[in-house]
């Protein structure tokens, strides 16, 4: 252990963690042991690159930014639906087609413990958790299109035992234990302002999920890419866990790729005011990309088109469509990371606790549109918000349960055939 103690501590001194260095010295033998044994497993020279990588400062350049147009169910003719549905149909029918949803996330800014997906709603249909609507959504299609569609659930180091144990506890709200598999996604170490990394109370390296990009090296690192090429699985269906209403089997959205020859596939609405806390779908050089609505210039965020609609509206919803192959090389892209200042309590270099009141620590994600740029188009189908985005996100006002909830309950209120 004493080697694994002196690997620690030149490591420290090797990547200047002049201030977690100096806290070891302050710690007791088991204590240095546990914190010897987290610092081996970073991978240093990877996060101090992301680190200075993310502080650069990007400037928007407005040059090279143009719309991106969307295909409209509305406007299309019967002939044209009856097409791509037909050929998304045959996708789900044929058993090559997969949903992953990305449940990692507990549910603190709903003041609930747990993990998001577990937290409890009271709807027109009674009293239903997230995970057991989206499981309802699944058996719905499954019914449907007389198949059992592989649902595979990303969740997080934190959240999995508790997920699992979850569903296992509810029998799985009706769908078949084997057609459903959790996977977990990889995290990244916190890092304090001046790029060191953050000890926690536990005398571990703190770490933090790697953002929905992460999907991608996880599919990868789980060996589910090389199950999904054995299962003859070709196109592979992402979303968040937050949206009750989510359609998890559209054919359309499908059919929209094959028919363009594209490699992947995403669903927007248009966004009901510049400022909405929306990514936007746009092109940028000629390639597709999608623009945070803080990084979005205000002329630009603000512009009209002649349809009356916002320029820069079609806002990008976490639907997304992947081909096996588009999964495969979004895997060993090198995803670029977003930075994120955050609160987080800490051991300062004396073992004292430091329990932030302010944002003081960076958090590093990578987004999964940033995949967009390895292709030359993507397809992309507008959907009606009201019929497909109820997002769950805050406690209250804006995409909270009450919202959420009354959309769901509009929704189903109508008359609707088994969906």
């Amino acid at each position: 252990m004493e080697n694994v103690i002196n690997q620690a501590k030149n490591t420290l001194e090797k990547y200047n963690q002049k201030s977690v260095l100096k806290l070891f010295n302050t710690l007791d033998e088991k204590e240095q042991e546990t914190l010897a044994e987290s610092i081996l497993r970073v991978d240093f020279d990877y996060i101090t690159n992301v680190y200075k990588e993310s502080m650069k400062k990007l400037d928007v350049d407005e040059s090279g930014i143009e719309p991106k147009k969307a295909l409209v169910k509305a406007n299309m003719t019967e002939e044209e639906k009856e097409v791509l549905y037909a050929l998304g149909k045959k996708v789900i029918e044929s058993n090559q087609y997969a949903i992953v949803t990305m449940a990692g996330g507990q549910g603190t800014r709903l003041n609930h413990k747990g993990p998001k997906g577990t937290f409890k709603l009271q709807t027109i249909n009674g009293e239903k958790y997230i995970f057991e609507i989206l499981s309802e959504t699944l058996q719905r299609a499954n019914k449907k299109y007389g198949v059992e569609i592989p649902w595979y659930i990303m969740t997080s180091e934190e959240n999995n035992s508790e997920t699992v144990k979850f569903f296992e506890d509810h029998n799985y709200f009706g769908c078949n234990p084997n057609t459903v598999k959790f996977f977990k996604q990889a995290k990244l170490p916190l890092l304090s302002e001046n790029g060191e990394v953050l000890v926690g109370e536990d005398y571990k390296i703190k770490e933090a999920a790697d953002g929905n990009g992460g999907m991608f090296s996880s599919l990868r690192r789980e060996g589910i890419l090389d199950e999904f090429e054995k299962k003859g699985i070709k196109w592979i269906f992402s979303c968040g866990v937050d949206n009750i209403l989510v359609n998890m089997a559209d054919p359309y959205l499908i059919g929209l790729a094959l028919n363009n020859n594209c490699e992947i596939a995403t669903k927007t609405i248009i966004k009901d005011y510049p400022q909405e806390k929306l990514g936007v779908v746009c092109k940028k050089n000629n390639k597709v990309k999608v623009i945070e609505y803080t990084e979005l210039p205000e002329d630009m965020a603000n512009e009209i088109n002649e349809d009356g609609e916002l320029t820069y509206g079609e806002a990008h919803i976490m639907f997304n469509l992947f081909s096996l192959k588009a999964l495969k090389e979004s895997a060993t892209y090198k995803m670029p990371y977003h930075v994120a200042h955050k609160k987080n309590s800490f051991l300062d270099e004396n073992g004292k606790l430091v329990d932030a009141t302010q944002p003081n620590s960076y958090k590093f994600e990578a987004f999964i549109f940033d995949s967009f740029e390895l292709f030359d188009d993507i397809a992309i189908l507008r959907g009606k918000r009201e019929d497909e985005f109820s997002p769950i996100k805050n406690a209250t006002g804006v995409d909270s349960p009450f919202t959420a909830v009354k959309m769901y309950n509009e929704y189903w209120s109508k008359d609707r055939e088994e969906e």
